[in-house]
């Protein structure tokens, strides 16, 4: 069985990741869940090692045999590019595949809010997007970027770790570079990033307090910050980019974070009725009664009700009010929303009609 082979059946069934293990079938993920392809054969030592090693290139081994895993992209003529990570396991390889769209979607396609393009316009400051693992975070900041790329006149500079979409120039000019191919780490290559005359910077996931910095610099000099963080919620992300940092710098990056934040997209997929599923998205959008809870350490714990009450006003929207506009728009089931939020009694008191109106 081919690399190739297994990947074109993957797409073939509306897959998001491909799992090979020594001794069990290739393994794919179809809405969130893990089985095996149909007829299968277990797949052998040497199947899986010659599919990763085929894969790679000369550099890209040697990094290999030296670390013990490898992040990389992988491209099928006529069908489409995945995001592979290569690793060990009790002395054996095995390989983790994630399916990356030809196209790509917009904010409209994936049916994300409004206020995402207003976000995605704007001339400065910083814009997370969080989520766990296989939440959407690169596809929603794929659509930001595009959305940037149809309406702006703008460079556009991502730094990737492997490149996953990739764009075609429109009214930008998009430049993406590899960690490890265009660029020798990911430091180097954010450093030099403000010496490229960016207006708008993709830096992937701040992923410890020298890209924390950077970002936050970048984002004061006038560049807009499009960054990822592994995180369930608006709060969770402010103190996780604080905590990066000693006791005694926080409440100086409180005040930073306070002055370049925009907002903060936390997602999570939701089972959508037709099969497949949507993103429902948290969004804090930095408000002023938002920005003085962000200098506050003891106010963090109060955005959500900040978020909740700015609906109308900013689009801002908790994530069960993300849930409860899924669910009054058709696209979910009330089990599944049920199933979905944070607070399922206060969502069934809404919809028997009980509370205000900040989430109609």
């Amino acid at each position: 069985m081919e690399l190739s082979e297994v990947c074109r059946i993957a797409v073939r069934r509306g897959a998001s990741d491909i799992h090979l293990k020594v001794g069990l079938p290739a393994m794919i993920r179809v809405d969130g869940k893990l089985m095996p392809i149909p007829s299968s054969p277990k797949l052998s030592k040497e199947v899986v090692g010659r599919m990763a090693w085929d894969s790679m290139s000369k550099t890209q081994r040697e990094r290999f045999k030296e670390s013990g895993d490898l992040d990389m992209a992988y491209e099928v003529a006529g069908l489409g590019r995945f995001r592979v990570n290569v690793f060990r396991q009790r002395r054996n390889v095995g390989m983790v595949l994630r399916a990356i769209p030809s196209e790509v979607k917009t904010i409209d396609d994936l049916k994300l809010p409004p206020v995402l393009k207003d976000l995605a316009l704007t001339p400065r400051g910083l814009l997370l997007v969080t989520g766990t693992t296989g939440s959407g975070k690169s596809t929603t900041l794929a659509a930001i970027i595009e959305e940037i790329n149809r309406n702006l006149a703008h460079h556009v500079l991502t730094i990737e770790d492997p490149i996953e979409f990739t764009f075609r120039d429109r009214r930008s000019v998009i430049n993406q570079r590899e960690v490890g191919v265009d660029s020798q780490d990911f430091e180097s290559a954010l450093r030099s990033a403000l010496r490229q005359d960016p207006d708008a910077i993709l830096v992937g996931e701040l992923r410890d307090r020298e890209t924390v910095e950077i970002a936050l610099q970048a984002a004061e000099t006038g560049h807009l910050v499009l960054g990822t963080l592994h995180t369930l919620d608006a709060p969770e992300s402010i103190n996780r980019v604080v905590g990066f940092f000693e006791p005694h710098h926080q409440q100086q990056i409180r005040y930073q974070l306070a002055s370049v934040l925009r907002a903060v997209l936390s997602q999570r997929l939701v089972k959508s009725k037709t099969g497949g599923r949507l993103a429902a998205v948290e969004i804090m959008v930095n408000s002023g009664s938002v920005s003085e809870c962000i200098t506050d350490a003891s106010r963090v714990k109060e955005i959500p009700d900040h978020m909740a009450a700015g609906r109308k006003i900013y689009g801002s929207q908790t994530f069960d009010q993300a849930v409860y506009s899924l669910l009054k728009s058709g696209q979910i089931t009330e089990v599944n929303a049920l199933a979905s939020v944070n607070n399922p009694d206060e969502l069934a008191l809404r919809l028997r009609g009980i509370g205000n109106d900040d989430w109609d």
